[in-house]
C-alpha cells in the first residue's frame, strides 16, 4: 500500500508520537509541515530534517497543496487549522487513525497496552528487538537514548508501539500481537467506569487475527475467555510465564520460569517490582515470537530505561534527583515503592497533578500514594488539554493527605517549589520531580 500522500499537514507536530509520524513521513520522502505552540529540541529535530513549521495555529497555515492533515487528540473541534482544512475538502485523519493506517504496511505490528507501563515495556521490546535481524520500525512515548530518541526506521516486516486506550483510540490500530499490562481506572473525563475501560480492552483483543497473540497479565486473563486468538499470560508468580528467586537489590535479578521449566536467569539495570513485571511482559511476547532465549537476556540486560521513568538527573546537597512521568496513584505507589528500597535518607517528592479530571476522580488515591512520601510539594494542576473551572485545585490533595497524617505544601511557583526543596534536602535523600506535565522543569532549577 505504502503512501499516496504528496504534502502532510500536522497539527499539533511537536507531541512525542506526532513527531515521530511526522520524521517517518519525511524519511519516506513525503512533503511535511505542520504546527505547534511553542520550540522544542524535538521541533528543530524535525526542522533540521526538512519540515516546515509554524509555532502559531493559523489558517493561513493550511494550503490547498496539503493533501493530508493529521490532528493530535489534544486539538480542540474549533482549531483553525481544521476547520480550514474541511472548508478545503481537504483528507483529515486523528493520529490513531493515522498511525492505524501505517500499520497496515507491515507483516507484523506488535501494540503494547494498559494503564501505566507502556513506555518502559515497549523500551524493553525495543532493547530486545534491535538485537535480531527483524529490523523492526519503532514508535515510542519516550526518548530513548539507544534509539537515539523516540523513533527506529526500519523495515516494513515488523512494527513496535505504544497503544493507548484514550477516547478508545487503540481501537483504531490494527495488530497481530498486543501486549495487554494492566487494567485500571484512568481517562475518566471520556470513560464511565472501570467496567467501561475493560469493554474497550476486550474489543481492542478481539481486533486480533485468530492467529495473533494476546499476552496479558494473568490478573486480567478472565476479561478475554472469548477471545479467539493465542493468549499467552504472565505474572510475578503466575501465569504462562513467571518469576522465581526475585532479588530487587542491589541489582534486579530473577529466575524466567515457564511452567515447571526454567527458562533463562534475568538481570536488569532499571529498578522496582513493576519493571519485573514489565519484563516478564516483554519476555513472553519475545519468545512467542519464537525470539531467541539469549536475545532476550541480553536485550533486557542492556536497557537502561527511557527518559522520564525513574530517571537520574543529578545530586543537590549530595541528595539524588530523580525525575519520573508517574501521573497515576498506581505508578506514583510503584515509583515511591523503589524510591523507598533505594533511599538512605529521606524521599523528598514535588508532584505536579495532571488534568482537573483526572485529579478530581482518583483525588483519594494521589493523597494516599503521596503519604509514603516523607516531603511532598504540590505546585499547580497541569491543564494539558483541559479548562480549569476552579473546581479542584492542588490543595484539595493537601487536605486529603490530612487523613492519612501528612501534612504537605503548595507552592505557587517551580522557583518556590526548587526553594522549599533546596532548604530541606540532605545527603541521603531522593528527591523525585512527579507527573506528566512539565514538573522536569523543577529539577533542572535545582541542578542550576
Amino acid at each position: 500500500m505504502k503512501y499516496n500522500f504528496n504534502h502532510i499537514y500536522f497539527i499539533g507536530i511537536g507531541g512525542i508520537s506526532m513527531s515521530a509520524l511526522a520524521e517517518i513521513m519525511l524519511e519516506e520522502g513525503i512533503k511535511v509541515s505542520g504546527s505547534d505552540r511553542s520550540d522544542s529540541k524535538i521541533i528543530r529535530k524535525l526542522q533540521t530534517s526538512g519540515a516546515d513549521i509554524y509555532l502559531k495555529h493559523d489558517s493561513k497555515n493550511i494550503s490547498d497543496d496539503i493533501d493530508l492533515v493529521v490532528y493530535t487528540s489534544a486539538i480542540a473541534d474549533d482549531n483553525s487549522e481544521l476547520l480550514r482544512a474541511k472548508e478545503l475538502n481537504i483528507k483529515i485523519m486523528g493520529r490513531a487513525e493515522f498511525l492505524g493506517f501505517v500499520m497496515k504496511n507491515y507483516n507484523h505490528a506488535i501494540c503494547v497496552s494498559g494503564t501505566h507501563g507502556k513506555t518502559t515495556t515497549t523500551g524493553m521490546l525495543s532493547s530486545i528487538l534491535i538485537e535480531t535481524d527483524l529490523a523492526p520500525t519503532i514508535f515510542i512515548g519516550g526518548e530513548m537514548d539507544s534509539l537515539g530518541g523516540n523513533l527506529l526506521h526500519g523495515s516494513y516486516e515488523l512494527l513496535l508501539t505504544e497503544a493507548c486506550e484514550y477516547k478508545r483510540n487503540f481501537l483504531k490500530f490494527n495488530p497481530t500481537m498486543e501486549v495487554v499490562l494492566n487494567i485500571e481506572e484512568d481517562h475518566l473525563d471520556y470513560y464511565t467506569d472501570l467496567n467501561d475501560i475493560e469493554r474497550a480492552f476486550v474489543e481492542y483483543a478481539e481486533k486480533l487475527p485468530s492467529d495473533g497473540y494476546l499476552i496479558v497479565n494473568e490478573s486480567y486473563r478472565h476479561l478475554f475467555e472469548n477471545v479467539k486468538c493465542n493468549i499467552v499470560t504472565f505474572g510475578l508468580d503466575k501465569g504462562d510465564y513467571y518469576a522465581q528467586n526475585i532479588e530487587l537489590i542491589p541489582e534486579p535479578s530473577y529466575t524466567l520460569m515457564h511452567g515447571d521449566e526454567k527458562v533463562a536467569e534475568i538481570k536488569l539495570k532499571v529498578y522496582g517490582e513493576h519493571n519485573i513485571l514489565n519484563s516478564l511482559a516483554a519476555c513472553a511476547a519475545c519468545l512467542s515470537l519464537c525470539i531467541k532465549t539469549e536475545t532476550v537476556v541480553k536485550g533486557l540486560f542492556n536497557f537502561k530505561g527511557t527518559h522520564r521513568r525513574y530517571e537520574y538527573k543529578g545530586r543537590l546537597n549530595e541528595a539524588t534527583v530523580i525525575d519520573d512521568y508517574a501521573h497515576h496513584p498506581s505508578e506514583m505507589k510503584a515509583t515511591l515503592k523503589t524510591a523507598r528500597s533505594l533511599a538512605e535518607g529521606k524521599i523528598i517528592t514535588v508532584f505536579q497533578p495532571h488534568t482537573y479530571t483526572r485529579t478530581i476522580k482518583l483525588l483519594d488515591g494521589f493523597a494516599e500514594a503521596l503519604s509514603m512520601s516523607d516531603e511532598v510539594i504540590l505546585v499547580d494542576i497541569y491543564a494539558a488539554r483541559e479548562i480549569n473551572t476552579g473546581v479542584i485545585h492542588s490543595k484539595d490533595i493537601i487536605n486529603k493527605m490530612k487523613n492519612y497524617s501528612k501534612d504537605a505544601l503548595y507552592a505557587g511557583s517551580f522557583q518556590e517549589a526548587a526553594d522549599i526543596v533546596s532548604s530541606i534536602a540532605k545527603k541521603g535523600d531522593i528527591i523525585i520531580t512527579m507527573g506528566a506535565g512539565n514538573v522536569v522543569d523543577i529539577a533542572e532549577l535545582l541542578l542550576g
